[in-house]
């Protein structure tokens, strides 16, 4: 028998895989009930409260963990671009090969940044801060864009997380009818990052 500790880590761990593959099938996280997660990881509804106090509370949960796969994704973007010093295509490649490596996660990130439940939007706002901030201190150590003050780099690092995160929900769920090349997520994602980086290259300041 597995000693306690590990047995309620696992059944916590139950509770947040229930979680998303109920959303894999379609569901918002709002629309989902604390009876249909409990039932789904194998456990009785009042089990679920020795895990967690209510829905958003597990809500705060899944985002912690895609906080951990985003950032752990977006690290080997940055050691790609600072240190291999690869193109943007290359790296683009890497946050794509990510997303599809942890879709259940991105699923929830893309579709709950709109999503139902309040705590939990507020918590990918604070997610998204995060990321632009820790971009923003990146893009700071390149030389490429020593000629930009630190608002302009944090302007640029918005930019491109905000630009990252609305294509997200194309990237998990992907258009129906036939688009050009050009159109698609993965060459959109591509296309707008280059507008970024293009403009800031030529960027003189705020109100300049």
């Amino acid at each position: 028998m597995l000693p306690r500790a590990e047995q309620k880590q696992q059944t916590r761990l139950a509770l947040l895989e229930a979680a998303r593959q109920l959303m894999a099938a379609g569901r918002g996280f709002g629309s989902i009930s604390l009876r249909e997660v409990a039932k789904a990881a194998g456990i009785v509804p009042t089990g679920f409260y020795r895990h967690f106090d209510d829905m958003d509370q597990l809500g705060l949960a899944l985002v912690n963990e895609v906080d951990a796969t985003f950032r752990a994704t977006l690290r080997l973007v940055r050691h790609h671009e600072i240190v291999v010093g690869g193109l943007t295509a290359a790296s683009v490649r890497i946050f794509l090969d990510g997303v599809a490596a942890n879709r259940p996660q991105f699923l929830f990130l893309a579709r709950e940044q709109y999503g139902g439940s309040l705590p939990v939007r507020q918590a990918i706002a604070t997610l998204r801060a995060g990321i632009s901030a820790d971009l923003a201190t990146d893009l700071g150590s390149m030389p490429k864009w020593q000629h930009l003050s630190g608002a302009s780099l944090q302007v640029m690092a918005d930019l491109v997380v905000k630009a990252v995160f609305a294509t997200l929900p194309e990237l998990i769920d992907p258009p129906a009818a036939d688009l050009p090349a050009h159109l698609t997520p993965e060459a959109k994602i591509g296309q707008q990052l280059r507008f970024i980086f293009i403009g800031a290259k030529y960027w003189k300041g705020l109100n300049q």
